[in-house]
């Protein structure tokens, strides 16, 4: 890909809003995914937080809720692509999928598998009781079944090697025509943030199918956006991944953010997509056919 793709991660499903400068309001949303798209994001990943004496600490499934906030940001920043959250541990995939069906996003992401969800303390002891994030196959179809519906496209999130395998399988199963793979490292018990085991990656996706990192951490994710840039994938960070430019100093929003991973990519050589070019990379304005049997077309949204 000459030209790269970036994905401003606004604010993501737990962080504090008052500790931490994420964006959790309408408004705040619209504001900080401006920054960003005049930055150079064409795609913005959205988390939806509960409007209440909280202020915006926890997530909240709400479609009325949802759509406010997705109207604003389409409102602040014309042409921009959509990218919604799914994840929800247990069985019950509700929430996402009425969203889905509200606002229409033109990419949501598809967890593409489980992991134990750990992380230690300075102390070694859990940072939070251990846990499974669960995405078994079942349930995995039920939110591909939604995208398909409303034709929205799926960005698989892979923690793991095993998951990058698994969504081979799910598309040569047919149960996705096409993807494109998210590979998340930085989380405790998952994939490391190592360029190294990125090159390794690229041996087993699907031939031609467009990829990101997502990378989650401090100064050292910048090497490997850097890495991620040269090797033509699409480029993502924001206030969900990272609290830190690559100098050390702590970002004031996602602007800043999206400026040096804009950097990254000329770096490289790449000139940054604009959403048009996106969508073209990505391939979101070819026509799917919804389980319904009506065709869908992405872009028009």
């Amino acid at each position: 890909m000459d030209k790269a793709v970036l994905t401003c991660a606004l604010n993501g499903v737990l962080t504090n809003p008052k500790t931490h400068p994420v964006p959790v309001t309408p408004e705040q949303m619209a504001a900080s995914a401006r920054e960003a798209y005049d930055a150079g994001a064409s795609v913005m990943h959205v988390h939806f937080r509960m409007q209440d004496e909280g202020m915006g600490h926890f997530p909240s499934w709400d479609p009325d809720l949802c759509e406010e906030v997705v109207d604003a940001i389409r409102a602040s920043c014309p042409g921009v692509i959509i990218n919604q959250t799914t994840g929800v541990v247990g069985p019950d995939v509700s929430g996402p999928i009425a969203v889905i069906k509200r606002i229409r996003p033109e990419i949501a992401a598809c967890n593409a598998g489980s992991l134990n969800y750990l992380k230690l303390k300075k102390d070694k002891s859990w940072a939070w009781p251990p846990m499974v994030f669960d995405n078994p196959v079942e349930k995995i179809q039920k939110m591909l079944d939604a995208m398909d519906e409303t034709g929205a496209h799926p960005e698989f999130e892979c923690f793991d090697v095993g998951i990058v395998r698994s969504v081979n399988m799910y598309i040569e199963n047919g149960m996705a025509p096409a993807a494109h793979y998210n590979f998340v490292m930085g989380v405790a018990s998952g994939m490391p943030v190592d360029a190294k085991l990125l090159e390794l990656l690229l041996g087993y996706k699907r031939e031609g199918a467009p990829w990101q990192t997502t990378l989650i951490g401090r100064q050292e994710i910048w090497p490997v956006h850097q890495r991620t840039a040269e090797l033509g994938g699409m480029l993502r960070t924001g206030l969900e991944d990272t609290f830190y430019l690559p100098d050390g100093e702590r970002a004031a929003g996602n602007g800043v953010l999206i400026e040096a991973l804009a950097q990254c990519a000329r770096n490289a050589g790449r000139d940054v997509a604009s959403p048009d070019d996106a969508r073209a990379i990505m391939q979101l304005g070819e026509e799917q056919h919804g389980s319904d049997g009506v065709e869908h077309t992405s872009a028009a949204r």
